[in-house]
């Protein structure tokens, strides 16, 4: 695989710079992009506006708690349009609650992680779940340069 393409849905200054660190200081070739709301997010994915060029991720690391839009309303938004919903959706967050864990599932969430507090544990955390979906992980070619 050639250039990762990474879409990061953080409103967090300081858990932006930790991921740009994260990646890259993996040996992982990856783009990423950063939208920190969620409306932001809804319009880079359908490459509205000012997105109209974007390269569509091949993965997506979203946070629940997120201005205009909550994770849980751009997951649902991802998963029910059928140009997008095959995007891994990793689930990036600092909550724990079940219901919140049992909602992104429910709404077809690839995997729910929840933040460490403690900055090496977090960049660690960034870099294995890099390796995994960009190592491990088989993803879907791009069709017709998405």
């Amino acid at each position: 695989m050639g250039k990762v393409h990474i879409l990061l849905v953080e409103d967090n200054e300081g858990d932006i710079m930790l991921t740009r660190e994260a990646l890259n200081k993996s040996e992982i070739l990856s783009a990423l992009n950063v939208v920190t709301d969620g409306w932001e997010a809804v319009q880079f994915l359908e490459k509205k506006g000012k997105y109209a060029e974007v390269v569509t991720p091949d993965i997506i690391l979203l946070d629940i708690n997120l201005p205009k839009m909550n994770g849980h309303e751009v997951l649902h938004s991802i998963k029910n349009n059928p140009v997008i919903q095959h995007i891994p959706v990793i689930m990036l967050t600092t909550s724990s609650y079940d219901l919140d864990i049992r909602k992104c599932y429910d709404n077809h969430a690839n995997c729910y992680i929840t933040k460490p507090m403690d900055v090496n544990e977090f960049l660690k955390t960034i870099r294995e779940i890099a390796d995994f979906w960009l190592n491990f992980v088989k993803l879907p070619l791009k069709i017709n340069n998405e």
